[in-house]
């Protein structure tokens, strides 16, 4: 049963404070408990850091360093694609594959925009490849938060066009859980049998919770996923 740990939002920038917090010793706070949970890949769900800077990401890259197994990651708003490419173009994805599941990625960052879109092509692509498929089980990610929030989150800045998303993601059966960021909060909810999961931010929450955290997902082989999102 593989186990993923999902990070999100870390802010990383040149400057240590952001948003009013220590970003960098932030995520380092985290690195460290990462470190002694026994996990199969990190996966971390845009936002890298704050402004995009190719320094950003070589501080970044320091921080993840004592980290042993595979990260994955996928582009958010306030990152900047070609220096992010520079910097961690290795680990990049579109898929990669735990034991008898597949992690896909959907592309829903804005060029100069805080919300999201799935453009009609990344929607094809994520169709053809759930059809093409050969996992057992789906997880989709991405930045964006694809449905109201419940909390003091403005939902006009997640995705803009969530309806045609889900016309894809109800047609798969073989999809278990669709997870992203950006709100920094922990949420959970349940659409047609598919759970829908919200990372907190390793920087800050925007709601009351005053922890920083991630979260962890055990992956079962029947397709369940037991979630425990762990805060420090």
């Amino acid at each position: 049963m593989p186990k993923l740990i999902q990070i999100s939002d870390c802010h990383i920038d040149d400057q240590r404070l952001v948003m009013g917090v220590d970003s960098q010793k932030n995520l380092q706070s985290v690195i460290k408990y990462i470190q002694t949970v026994k996990s199969d890949a990190l996966l971390i769900s845009g936002d890298l850091t704050h402004h995009g800077t190719l320094s950003s990401y070589q501080i970044l890259k320091k921080i993840l360093s004592p980290i042993k197994q595979p990260i994955f990651v996928i582009e958010g708003n306030h990152d900047d694609a070609e220096n992010l490419g520079q910097v961690f173009k290795e680990h990049l994805f579109k898929t990669f594959r735990l034991d008898n599941w597949e992690i896909i990625h959907i592309n829903s960052v804005q060029a100069g925009k805080t919300s999201g879109l799935a453009s009609e092509a990344a929607l094809l692509e994520l169709d053809n490849t759930c059809l093409n498929s050969n996992a057992d089980h789906v997880m989709v990610v991405l930045h964006h938060p694809i449905l109201p929030m419940n909390s003091s989150w403005d939902d006009e800045l997640s995705l803009e066009n969530p309806q045609d998303l889900f016309k894809v993601l109800d047609k798969h059966s073989k999809i278990r859980s669709i997870v992203f960021g950006h709100a920094h909060e922990a949420s959970e909810f349940s659409r047609l049998g598919k759970k829908i999961i919200s990372c907190p931010s390793t920087a800050l929450q925007f709601n009351q919770e005053t922890r920083i955290g991630f979260n962890e997902f055990d992956l079962h082989k029947n397709g369940t996923i037991n979630l425990k999102t762990q805060w420090i």
